[in-house]
């Protein structure tokens, strides 16, 4: 794999459309000094003891050299600094929220590189669903080192603009970018951006983490409700929980006992179904109840009329 220094111009400061400009533009995007190194080192200091104790990852994807491990919302009360880092937040949300009416958390992971081993084989994270609608993004996912991250130690490796070239599984070594950064530094980069791990080439092990964002009808990397179970779940802030899946998806996506499972976080819920439904639904429902909706009546149309009438 080419080693490419990573001179990133694709986001020059830490405003919502400057991120998001930067995701469409080029597939990814560097949000530098993001957040204190400070925070960096305390989340990292409480994750050490688990690194140390997880054992190396199995399988050709992974990679032999590396540790992975999840629900770092439990493991960590530093873990919402950046789950819910607002500028980033709010750039993650502008590129899939077209798409759905909420988002979720797809996973959160620690990622160990050891020294040695291969690159990670090339691939874009959406793959992970087979079917994929043209024009829409499935996630986006964020980076954050926790040690230096360079050509030589395994930084994470893009390819800027492979997020317009979907029909392409590899590329060319020389087009890659090995992206280095510094803790409090951040990597944004799309689901339907190439990109892999790289390999180690020192002595030291690099570390981080990744936290991934979904469109919120999408079956998650990682399943919350164990990730997070309730007792933990209720722990959280409300807007935190609900990304971690303590929340419906209209139209009653997710729900538990028929209504938004953040009834669940409440010990004394009461039992009950309630509907969770998008506009344009229950205008549709409104216009059949009054006999404007026949048989025969051409979905455009319904559609139009469900718009008409949820407006």
């Amino acid at each position: 794999m080419t080693r490419i220094s990573a001179t990133v111009d694709a986001a020059g400061g830490q405003d919502t459309v400057t991120i998001a400009g930067g995701l469409r533009a080029q597939g990814y995007c560097v949000v530098r000094e993001a957040i204190s190194p400070d925070t960096v080192g305390s989340l990292a200091d409480d994750l050490a003891s688990t690194f140390d104790a997880t054992p190396r990852s199995v399988g050709a994807f992974y990679g032999a050299n590396t540790k992975r491990f999840h629900g770092l919302l439990g493991r960590s009360r530093h873990m919402p600094d950046f789950v819910l880092h607002a500028a980033i937040l709010n750039a993650v949300k502008a590129i899939l929220e077209p798409h759905c009416d909420i988002i979720q958390l797809n996973l959160t992971q620690a990622i160990e590189i050891l020294p040695g081993g291969l690159a990670q084989p090339p691939h874009r994270d959406q793959d992970m669903w087979p079917i994929h609608a043209s024009g829409v993004e499935y996630l986006v996912n964020v980076m954050w080192p926790f040690t230096s991250y360079s050509a030589d130690n395994g930084a994470t490796i893009v390819w800027p603009g492979s997020h317009r070239r979907l029909n392409e599984i590899v590329m060319a070594e020389q087009d890659a970018l090995a992206v280095e950064m510094a803790p409090g530094d951040a990597l944004l980069f799309l689901g339907s951006t190439l990109h892999c791990g790289g390999v180690n080439r020192t002595a030291v092990s690099r570390r981080g983490m990744i936290i991934s964002y979904s469109l919120g009808w999408l079956k998650p990397y990682e399943l919350p409700w164990l990730a997070y179970p309730p007792k933990v779940a209720s722990t959280f802030a409300p807007e935190l929980a609900a990304l971690a899946g303590y929340r419906a998806h209209r139209p009653n996506l997710g729900t538990f006992e028929g209504k938004c499972p953040s009834a669940a976080l409440n010990v004394h819920g009461t039992l009950g179904a309630i509907d969770a439904l998008r506009p344009e639904q229950e205008g549709l429902i409104g216009l059949y109840r009054e006999g404007v909706l026949q048989p025969g009546t051409p979905m455009a149309t319904r559609s139009g009329l469900a718009r008409f009438a949820g407006a």
